[in-house]
């Protein structure tokens, strides 16, 4: 292995699943889950469809710098987004393969801010979420995702 993709596969700690959501509808009130079945098609209960947009994460630490740049209340669930992941980079896992509790997701791209984020966040919410709004992945493999679980570079892809 190249040192450049050693130290692209370092990373200093797991990170660890804060928060897990899921809307059964379009447009629907995010349901905070504890434990979320995981299948090709996505979280059980969730509305997103299946592919690269099957599930999507939030950096925790980003959390602050929205909220620093806009006016709402940031949370996970008021950006939308699946999973709130803290403690280890997700940028620098676009394109691998992470474990996430026992199931298997590859990092696919960012996760674009919708207008819906000017209603929640207020004026300027867009533009506060922009290159903050987290992580959109694939299925890979089945499983269940649980708070408290850890996320972990598995070493496919890239």
């Amino acid at each position: 292995m190249s040192y450049l993709r050693e130290l692209i596969a370092t990373h200093a700690r797991p990170g660890r699943v804060g928060w897990i959501g899921v809307r059964g509808v379009r447009r629907a009130q995010m349901q905070p889950l504890e434990r979320v079945g995981v299948s090709e098609a996505g979280l059980a209960g969730d509305h997103a469809p299946p592919g690269k947009r099957a599930v999507t994460l939030i950096q925790a630490e980003h959390l602050p710098v929205i909220a620093a740049l806009c006016e709402g209340e940031v949370t996970a669930g008021a950006l939308r987004r699946n999973i709130h992941v803290s403690g280890i980079n997700l940028a620098a896992l676009r394109g691998q393969d992470v474990a996430v509790g026992t199931a298997t997701l590859r990092i696919t791209g960012p996760c674009a801010p919708c207008s819906r984020m000017e209603e929640t966040l207020g004026r300027g919410g867009y533009s506060a979420v922009r290159h903050h709004g987290g992580w959109c992945a694939s299925v890979l493999s089945e499983g269940e995702i649980a708070l408290g679980d850890t996320v972990t570079l598995t070493g496919g892809a890239a």
